[in-house]
């Protein structure tokens, strides 16, 4: 199976190396992405929006002869939303890691605060104590050092979706900061953040508790719960 992995704000390709072991001995081909504005702290981010991470993974899906999974950590769960809406007859299952669907008209994260066309990698106390369980000081120090400023237009664009099929895709949420229950209720109370996967057809729930950034904290669990949700094909 060909896996397309889409990290979260601030990450490049290299943020899945501890999590792709898994993927590669379970006899799954991996793509781990970098997407536009973050191949290097230095690379030109003015211009660079929503749409054009969703149409570079689009790009690879096209790329690749069959049917892929998406994975997508955070952010990269409304990435992968839009290249599902894109090539809903492409795609196998979307796995949302600590992550969901962002729903059309929502924006990411437009709280963030920016610099410029940049939005870097705020201070730790910015986040919730739920994101930073299991997150050490080394790996903090880690992560602060490898982070590399997000796109503003990816943060603060609007989500524009065009394909109901989309809901037809099945769909793995792995919740990290929090429990699955917790998520049902919302979904149950008609929460405006998970009403789009409200509205997919086929959703299955894996619990891996730990802080907001999985492939950091516990990354051979990771990739064992990506395995696991594709082999459910």
């Amino acid at each position: 199976m060909d896996i397309i992995l889409v990290p979260g704000f601030w990450l490049d390709a290299s943020s899945w190396s501890r999590v792709t072991p898994t993927l590669v001995a379970a006899g799954h081909r991996v793509h781990p992405l970098t997407l536009p504005g973050l191949e290097s702290a230095h690379a030109p981010r003015a211009g660079i929006g929503l749409r054009d991470h969703i149409d570079a993974v689009v790009a690879v899906i096209d790329s690749l002869p069959d049917r892929v999974v998406l994975v997508g950590h955070s952010g990269g769960g409304a990435i992968i939303h839009g290249a599902v809406d894109a090539r809903p007859d492409r795609v196998l299952r979307a796995v949302y890691v600590d992550s969901g669907p962002l729903a059309e008209g929502g924006v990411i994260n437009d709280a963030l605060p920016a610099v410029g066309d940049d939005v870097p990698l705020p201070s730790w106390d910015i986040f919730d104590d739920e994101d930073l369980v299991d997150l050490s000081d080394d790996l903090r120090a880690a992560f602060r050092a490898r982070a590399i400023p997000e796109p503003r237009g990816v943060a603060q664009d609007a989500q524009h979706l065009h394909d109901e099929r989309r809901y037809d895709v099945p769909v793995t949420v792995i919740t990290c900061e929090f429990p699955v229950s917790a998520l049902k209720t919302w979904i149950k109370s008609g929460h405006p953040n998970v009403s789009e996967l409200a509205r997919i057809h086929d959703v299955e729930y894996v619990e891996l508790p730990t802080g907001h950034w999985p492939q950091f904290t516990k990354p051979t669990e990771l990739g064992a719960a990506i395995v696991a949700a594709v082999q459910t094909h």
